[in-house]
């Protein structure tokens, strides 16, 4: 099975909602594992509502309310990232922004990338591949740190396109 098989696979289960796909053949074995997005999301929600209380000790009354003022400056932040186009993980891996520690990033924000630019290194069993930019424009933030660990459709970059 070759990476572009792999990755195929990777995407499918991605896509079909099932949790966990094995292969096992006599020369290797594959297992994918995907998160349900519901549950991550009712977990994500119950962090963002229990960080303001731990840092505001408040009667139980205010608690509620807390979690309300942060939510709805989101909202417009979401508009005007809206105009920007997000540059997504073509496959679950390891995320690099240089090609080894002591080298410079390929891009950082600020810079004007063109399409076909390399622009990231994602490592997927031990093959670290060179990640190009599908579109052209200005790197307006850097979503993901280096040496972390990216899911398949994960937003790496905000490019603005004009």
């Amino acid at each position: 099975m070759n990476i572009k098989e792999i990755q195929d696979l990777i995407k499918f289960v991605a896509k079909s909602g099932v949790n966990e796909v094995e292969i096992e053949q006599k020369d290797f074995k594959i297992i994918i594992k995907s998160e349900d997005k519901k549950v991550k999301m009712q977990e994500q929600i119950i962090v963002q509502a229990a960080a303001p209380a731990a840092q505001i000790p408040a009667t139980p009354v205010a608690a509620p309310t807390t979690p309300v003022a942060p939510v709805a400056p989101v909202a417009p932040v979401v508009e005007e990232e809206s105009k920007y186009i997000t540059v997504k993980s073509p496959m679950i891996g390891t995320f690099y922004r240089s090609s080894s520690p002591d080298k410079d990033a390929f891009v950082a924000v600020g810079d004007t990338i063109k399409l076909g630019d390399t622009i990231c290194i994602i490592e997927a069993m031990k093959l670290f591949n060179e990640i190009e930019a599908e579109v052209s424009g200005k790197i307006v933030k850097v979503l993901v740190d280096d040496a972390s660990p990216v899911q398949y459709d994960q937003p790496l970059f905000l490019v603005d396109p004009s």
